[in-house]
């Protein structure tokens, strides 16, 4: 299993935290995603994970990944 992790610094709430979490489950080879607000962190852990497919699912949450 591997692991990215990615700040994203526009997250803030709750409703931030599932939008970013449903959108990157979605991508194949996600295993789990977890999210700390405080710290704007988001890891990824899966197989076979793939980095342009993660930040577009964060874009497509309405995020920018830094």
């Amino acid at each position: 299993m591997e692991t990215l992790e990615y700040t994203v610094p526009g997250m803030h709430c709750g409703h931030c935290e599932a939008s970013v979490k449903e959108e990157v489950t979605a991508v194949p080879g996600v295993r789990e995603v977890l999210v700390d607000l405080e710290s704007k962190r988001v890891e990824v852990q899966g197989e076979t994970l793939d980095d342009a497919a993660i930040r577009a699912a964060i874009a497509e949450a309405g995020y920018e990944a830094a």
